[in-house]
């Protein structure tokens, strides 16, 4: 990871700074890279913010201020993207032991003796252990927070900060970071909502939960309902007289195969079948009427 590199602005107007932020978020490949892409993102956004506010004070025609706010939508829209980018990149350096996690002091180890610190730390040239500190890379703990706000959110609900950036343009409203960042707020806090009334479902049908079975009610449900494969067995024969209930006559039936698959028609299984529905029907009337296993 490198140091974040000073953004070119010469020549440039309005369209080519978002592109530019476009292209460089696109082939980011570093989290530098990426700190690199939000910065360009935020620098579009906030000159776009001037465009417009400055046609407005110039009473300009409501086109040339609508294009400024659409720029601003597609910077900011940029910028979120790397925020993403940023949120994922950090997290997983936290799990790689790159970044300490919470509560001590947050730092990336990079293998890099061209890298600058600020915090005054060593940093080992050619060792693989260099540390540079978030101050370093110019990151607040605000930031990493807005970063993890928009990414969360976004994973929660895919397009949030475009269509949140389209609703304030329709509206004829500058789009705003804060707008963002408040619709991602609203997402975040209806999904923890609907995650705590979830919970407390859980808990009340934990709480109404009855009592687990004794070995003897146990037994008891057995003698009188069966196992499952014993319930399978009946809702196995309940389907073959409902399928054969479905059927035409006989008559009908044999008429109805068609001569291509009349070799594929047995009538040794058919007769099997027909012998232990019959075998089955003949035992079943018997243990009803005695009130007995008839097979023992």
């Amino acid at each position: 990871m490198t140091a974040l590199a000073p953004i070119p602005l010469a020549g440039e107007n309005l369209p080519g700074l978002i592109d530019r932020a476009a292209t460089m978020l696109a082939s980011a490949k570093t989290a530098a890279e990426v700190l690199e892409a939000r910065e360009a993102a935020g620098l579009a956004y906030d000159v776009a913010k001037r465009a417009a506010r400055l046609k407005n004070a110039k009473a300009a025609h409501d086109d040339l201020v609508a294009a400024a706010h659409r720029a601003q939508a597609d910077a900011l829209e940029i910028e979120a993207a790397a925020k993403r980018r940023l949120a994922d990149e950090y997290d997983a350096a936290q799990e790689r032991g790159d970044v300490a996690g919470h509560g001590g002091g947050r730092n990336f180890k990079v293998g890099d003796p061209n890298v600058e610190t600020q915090s005054g730390g060593p940093n080992r040239v050619g060792g693989d252990n260099a540390i540079v500190t978030t101050a370093d890379l110019g990151l607040r703990r605000d930031q990493v927070h807005d970063a993890r706000l928009i990414r969360d959110a976004e994973s929660a609900d895919p397009g949030l900060v475009r269509r949140t950036l389209d609703e304030r343009l329709e509206r004829g409203e500058e789009p705003t970071r804060s707008a963002v960042r408040r619709a991602a707020e609203d997402r975040l806090q209806r999904s923890l909502d609907r995650l705590q009334r979830i919970q407390e479902s859980v808990r009340r049908l934990e709480k109404d939960r009855p009592p687990p079975l004794t070995p003897e009610m146990r037994a008891r449900q057995i003698a009188v309902f069966g196992t499952q494969e014993d319930r399978a067995i009946c809702g196995r024969i309940e389907e073959i007289i409902e399928r054969i209930d479905e059927q035409p006559s006989p008559a009908e039936a044999v008429r109805r195969v068609p001569p291509a698959s009349r070799h594929a028609v047995d009538t040794v299984p058919i007769r099997r079948a027909a012998a232990w529905l019959t075998d089955f029907s003949t035992l079943y009337e018997q243990e009803v009427q005695n009130g007995t296993y008839a097979t023992e």
